[in-house]
């Protein structure tokens, strides 16, 4: 309902809710020194605007950092929710010890964070790494050579709503008995189930989708060399059954300069990822 409502629903949940969040840790003899902020859309990095939100209505130039400040009396750090997850699986996680590292989120929608020698690749100040927002060919359509974005085939959003559609999903298949034959409940989490069971319909969709990333990440890996890629989001959540096929295919398309010098992973923190990397990061930089 909150999302429903867009900027204006949100931040009037976190006026409410944030300011609670903030009471009960003082009560408990906690000091709050300042609030970080992971928002999943484009942002002006020096002041802290929204340029826009991809998903959710309503954020157009909004000067998020200041609304917080104001709102709670705090100095305040706004980041991409992508960036955010990143940094804390470079700092605490996953990426710990290396020099060049890529995170990618697959839930809802697809980001990206280019992490070199500790510092978040950011571009000209307005994000960078935006890899749901990079083409690969769409296995849907009924003509060759369409091209989609990432995260309109991969995300968690894109698959449900193939999923849904109906006659999508054959008879037979273990996804329609875990929905009650209800196409229009069915869930991201079902599919990597069914995989797991060994449902060949979505052991069959499950490679789909991990043949689209392969191709992207392929891209990321042959440009800059990673020594980490960790994926994060719901759709990660499936694990192996997905990233089993991802690093396959990967290895098959990567460039050879980077053969046997990367790894793909899961991301360590899961659904923790962006608040912990949003903490981690206003410490280092509010410190600074």
């Amino acid at each position: 309902m909150v999302l429903e409502q867009g900027a204006e629903g949100i931040l009037h949940w976190m006026r409410r809710n944030v300011a609670d969040l903030i009471a009960v840790a003082r009560s408990g003899g906690d000091s709050v020194a300042s609030l970080a902020v992971g928002f999943g859309g484009i942002i002006e990095s020096a002041t802290g605007r929204i340029l826009t939100s991809v998903q959710v209505k309503g954020w157009k130039d909004c000067m998020l950092r200041d609304w917080f400040q104001d709102a709670f009396g705090l100095p305040a750090v706004i980041l991409n929710d992508t960036v955010a997850g990143g940094y804390g699986e470079y700092t605490r996680g996953t990426g710990r010890g290396t020099r060049v590292f890529f995170y990618t989120n697959i839930g809802s929608g697809i980001g990206g964070c280019l992490i070199i020698d500790g510092q978040c690749y950011d571009g000209l100040g307005y994000g960078a790494a935006y890899f749901g927002h990079t083409y690969i060919p769409d296995w849907t359509a009924a003509q060759p050579g369409v091209r989609r974005k990432v995260e309109d085939m991969c995300s968690g959003w894109a698959v449900e709503r193939r999923l849904r559609s109906p006659g999508y999903v054959p008879a037979g298949s273990l996804l329609l008995e875990m929905c009650g034959g209800r196409c229009e409940a069915l869930r991201c989490p079902m599919l990597g189930k069914a995989g797991q069971q060994g449902d060949a319909f979505a052991l069959a969709e499950i490679e789909r989708i991990a043949d689209s990333l392969a191709t992207g990440l392929s891209n990321v890996i042959t440009l800059f060399s990673p020594e980490c890629v960790a994926i994060g989001g719901g759709v990660a959540n499936m694990g192996d059954v997905l990233l089993d096929p991802v690093r396959r295919m990967v290895a098959e398309r990567v460039f050879i300069s980077a053969v046997d010098r990367y790894r793909i992973v899961q991301c360590a923190f899961g659904d923790q990822a962006v608040p912990v990397g949003s903490v981690l990061y206003a410490a280092r930089h509010l410190a600074g």
